[in-house]
């Protein structure tokens, strides 16, 4: 190493403790979000988030002039505020996924915010929950077979974005002309249109704010609301995702199979790609063959140009 390059080595080291310095200490070395304790080592201070001093979900206003409503509000901004590496995961995958899901809702007449429910039940993700609940909107077989998705042993289109995103609006529609408000339908995803309306009748309440549920009903629509707050005004709160750091949509071509497939890593090869690709952009796909019945076919997605 040169003269010249310690010199600015020099210069970058005090540069950068005069910035840490500047942070650490206010003028009166007590305030700041950084201090140095007695052993020289940085304690970072954590402050509790601000919260917003109004909102709404689906158009319905959120009662936060009450402070039972504002403790819980505040209890699920604490929890996903804190919670940076999934924060910013979520917004890194929200490039590509919403809006996929933002079509669905509007073509089904669905209040956009409905996708923040989809982040509170999988965080934009195709996980299986331990109750047995699956994919981005985690349906329950049962529920998911009402609602028109195909579940078998090949196939199960709980893990298809389009699809499961259809049936959820198709729920939350029914849950809607049922309970009247969009907030108690969002309640009902979780407790279910029966428990729902079980403790609406007992307690001669059907508005969501006015009810004792399960702790986790009573969380749900909060951390929905806590999601909505943080992913729509991310910068506001620190979480700085550019443009060019978002997951893109994959580029695809769509292809329709009207015959078995007793092969789908000899098919995928043969489309001039591979078994592990086949099954990410189609993760509905279940099982190493396709059966395709008479009258019926699928529509897969290949990489584009292959």
């Amino acid at each position: 190493m040169n003269r010249q390059q310690i010199k600015m080595l020099g210069i970058g080291a005090l540069l950068g403790a005069t910035v840490i310095a500047g942070v650490a200490f206010d003028k009166d070395g007590k305030d700041g979000p950084v201090e140095v304790t007695e052993e020289g080592r940085l304690q970072y201070k954590w402050y509790p988030v601000s919260l917003p001093r109004n909102m709404s979900f689906a158009g319905e206003k959120v009662p936060l002039d009450r402070w039972e409503i504002r403790e819980r509000l505040d209890r699920e901004l604490l929890m996903n505020y804190y919670m940076h590496g999934s924060t910013l995961y979520i917004l890194k995958l929200s490039s590509r996924v919403f809006p996929a899901i933002e079509k669905q809702l509007k073509e089904n007449g669905l209040p956009d915010d409905f996708k923040y429910l989809c982040v509170a039940e999988s965080s934009l993700q195709n996980p299986t929950s331990p109750a047995g609940a699956v994919g981005y909107w985690q349906f329950m077989r049962e529920t998911g077979t009402r609602y028109g998705l195909e579940i078998t042993d090949e196939i199960d289109e709980r893990y298809h974005l389009e699809k499961s995103t259809n049936a959820a609006c198709r729920y939350l529609k029914d849950a809607y002309g049922k309970f009247g408000n969009w907030t108690a339908a969002a309640a009902s995803y979780n407790c279910g249109m029966g428990g729902f309306s079980n403790q609406s009748t007992f307690q001669m309440a059907g508005n969501y704010y006015d009810l004792l549920l399960p702790e986790e009903t009573n969380r749900y629509v909060f951390r929905i609301l806590a999601l909505k707050q943080l992913i729509s005004n991310a910068p506001k709160y620190g979480f700085v995702v550019p443009e060019s750091d978002g997951y893109q949509p994959v580029p695809t071509r769509s292809m329709t199979i009207t015959q078995s497939v007793a092969n789908l890593a000899q098919f995928a090869i043969d489309q001039g790609t591979t078994y592990k690709m086949l099954k990410i952009l189609n993760p509905w796909l279940r099982d190493r063959k396709l059966t395709v019945k008479e009258g019926k076919s699928y529509t897969i997605q290949l990489p584009a140009g292959k």
